[in-house]
């Protein structure tokens, strides 16, 4: 192995224990804990050390996101290939989001909720979150219906899910109602 490649490879290893460091510091205390100063003693290398990976907390926050955006896609996927027809797939797609939102709070903040600088819904939306809601859109297109545009569909059930994940989280709905809510979102928004 060549200097370079050595010299790469332990900045890739680096870069990957300050989003880990980061990731796991926010779903701990929260992302206001996540200071650069706490990473760089977290990890035990200086702050300009963290600054020559990444410019401050908000590229950080979008490093989680897309690495959480991949996870997500993955949890979608793997829970809908499991299903057997349309209505299987979409109730598995909605529990898996659900769950997925439930069990890494700090991450779904990162992909959803908090400014990581990417771009959302554009041509030059990274590939990480493109293939998230391409991962949504693989089972909800096919329950759209007639005349109904596939990504619009798309994006008012993710909506719906966004709202179900975030308004769970802050102890707005019943918790008795989980499992209803996912049965009454699936059988009224999709077509079966």
């Amino acid at each position: 192995m060549s200097v370079q490649e050595r010299k790469e490879r332990e900045r890739a290893e680096r870069e990957r224990l300050i989003v880990a460091t980061a990731r796991e510091l926010a779903e701990q205390q929260g992302w206001d804990a996540v200071t650069t100063r706490r990473l760089a003693e977290r990890i035990e290398y200086s702050q300009p050390v963290l600054y020559s990976h990444f410019r401050g907390k908000r590229e950080i926050i979008g490093a989680v996101a897309l690495e959480g955006a991949t996870e997500l896609a993955a949890a979608l996927r793997a829970a809908t290939s499991a299903a057997d027809g349309p209505r299987a797939r979409v109730a598995a797609l909605a529990r898996a989001y659900l769950d997925f939102a439930a069990r890494n709070p700090a991450v779904y903040d990162a992909i959803f909720q908090l400014d990581g600088g990417l771009a959302y819904a554009r041509e030059d939306t990274p590939a990480p979150l493109k293939d998230a809601f391409a991962a949504l859109m693989e089972s909800l297109a096919e329950v759209a219906g007639d005349g109904v545009d596939p990504g619009l569909f798309t994006e008012t059930f993710w909506a719906s899910l966004h709202g179900l994940a975030t308004l769970t989280r802050t102890n707005r709905l019943l918790p008795d109602y989980a499992e209803p809510r996912v049965e009454l979102l699936v059988d009224r928004l999709a077509v079966l």
